[in-house]
């Protein structure tokens, strides 16, 4: 008697017949179930993205507000026999960042929850040519068995619940065009609409385009490995991906075990992705390149490390001392002078002060050595 007191005095604003008002009652007494199947439902897809890996721009939830409910039964209120028929009083919203991202969404949650396929809906395959906005994968689900097991709340094992996937340009037309195209319920003129449906087109298109990409990106750094691995390094541009691949094979691991025996030193790592761009200044174009930059030089970069390293005890060197040393004589075999390394060190460290007592340095050592 009281919960009815309750939904009469939360209503009195709006119009409800008997059948809505006692909707709205048992609405509000399963307040506790909805609270607990988004938590269960929210927190189990999460994980389950996770274990798969898949990235998603956002996850969003919400459990329909009494207000948004009341709107709902007043125009349709006389099509639920109960509060349980009502399919999206629990949302759940996925973002994902490519278009192809939202059928391997799908998939998990088809693998994590129970899809009720009947009233389950894919609206991407209802656009018509005329249609202007995106529409969204609609599941309605149920917790698993597994979840939904407490006995102090035996509704959460029929509980059902939305859930909607999407692309983020998705969700931003959705938003937008609900912003400027409903609003107030004036007929919106044809070459206004027809100016929705051309943005609509041009986003559908980005989001076809960036899924794409990806593919062919994708398939571009399987073949720049496949080419890494088998030794064809002309046909590998030097980029940071592809260098990056490179570097798994230890490239400069040799001379610097080499460098690191004249005193017995331990090698600690550095990154060595830096070195992107010092090759590239030096005219290297492919990984290729870079290959012959190690044999043919290596010899000429273990004396000049001979040359600093004789006179001292170091027993730790850094990894980057044999690329760097590479850089050295490849600069000054080739007429490079003081000048020229201090561009190097500019480019390797940054503007710094110190870049020209290093190159001073450097070719005051350089002086020793046959080249």
């Amino acid at each position: 008697m009281n919960d009815k007191k309750t939904a009469h005095t939360t209503t009195m604003n709006y119009t409800l017949d008997p059948h809505g008002e006692e909707l709205f009652r048992q609405y509000q007494m399963m307040m506790p179930v909805f609270k607990k199947t988004e938590m269960l439902a929210v927190e189990t897809l999460q994980t389950a993205l996770q274990q798969q890996n898949i990235y998603v721009t956002s996850i969003e939830h919400r459990i329909k507000t009494e207000k948004s409910l009341i709107g709902k039964l007043e125009l349709k209120g006389a099509k639920y026999s109960s509060i349980s028929d009502i399919t999206d009083i629990v949302g759940i919203r996925i973002n994902t960042f490519y278009s192809d991202d939202v059928d391997k969404v799908a998939a998990i949650v088809k693998r994590t929850f129970d899809v009720d396929w009947k009233d389950s809906v894919d609206k991407r395959k209802q656009l018509e040519l005329h249609s202007f906005g995106y529409s969204s994968l609609h599941y309605i689900c149920r917790l698993p068995k597994s979840l939904a097991n407490d006995p102090q709340m035996p509704e959460l094992s029929n509980m059902r619940f939305e859930l909607q996937m999407r692309t983020a340009l998705q969700h931003v037309w959705s938003t937008v065009e609900h912003d400027i195209g409903y609003k107030g319920g004036v007929k919106i003129p044809n070459e206004y609409r027809r100016q929705f449906s051309r943005l609509a087109g041009m986003l559908e298109l980005i989001d076809d385009e960036f899924s794409r990409l990806r593919v062919t990106l994708t398939d571009y750094r399987r073949k720049v490995q496949s080419l890494v691995s088998s030794g064809q390094l002309d046909e590998v541009l030097l980029d940071s991906d592809n260098f990056r691949s490179y570097l798994e094979m230890r490239p400069f691991d040799r001379l610097n075990k080499r460098i690191a025996a004249v005193n017995q030193a331990e090698i600690y790592p550095t990154p060595l992705l830096p070195f992107v761009r010092v090759f590239s200044k030096l005219g290297l174009t492919t990984l290729g390149d870079v290959e012959r930059l190690i044999a043919d030089y290596s010899e000429d970069a273990y004396q000049l490390a001979l040359s600093q390293l004789a006179i001292t005890d170091l027993d730790i060197i850094a990894e980057n001392v044999g690329p760097t040393n590479l850089c050295i004589v490849y600069i000054l075999r080739n007429q490079g002078g003081k000048s020229d390394l201090i561009k190097f060190y500019q480019v390797l460290n940054g503007d710094q002060p110190r870049n020209i007592t290093l190159a001073e340095n450097m070719m005051e050592q350089a002086k020793q050595l046959s080249f």
